[in-house]
């Protein structure tokens, strides 16, 4: 049995900053990628492609009409890859907080009890 005390609170704080700078840049590539798009494949203006980058990043749904197959092609693509990060982003974010919880409730104790 490995036995592991649990982090300081400073070392903890560092560790949610380097999760949460991780979550915020890949937050900020997937709208880049999102606002480029539609601006280039869209053919609409800068805002309204932040706008509908945003939208559908957190699941809200487009807001612009798309009138070409590739840009109706590249917004479904973006969905699908929007949904992935957007709750891989989350999981990221949240999972020093889990880790610190099971070590708090001594979750990994459990397991070796049943064996």
């Amino acid at each position: 049995m490995k036995k592991k005390n649990i982090l300081s609170p400073k070392k903890f704080a560092k560790r949610v900053l380097k999760y949460s700078l991780f979550s915020i840049g890949l937050l900020t590539i997937s709208i880049g990628i999102g606002v480029f798009g539609y601006h280039y494949i869209g053919n609409l203006n800068w805002i309204d492609s932040i706008y509908n980058a945003s939208m559908i990043l957190t699941g809200m749904g487009p807001v612009n009409e798309l009138n070409t197959d590739s840009a109706k092609l590249f917004a479904s693509i973006y969905a699908i890859f929007s949904g992935v990060i957007f709750l891989s982003t989350v999981a990221i974010f949240f999972a020093p907080f889990a880790h610190r919880l099971m070590h708090l409730l001594k979750i990994d104790e459990i397991d070796e009890i049943d064996e």
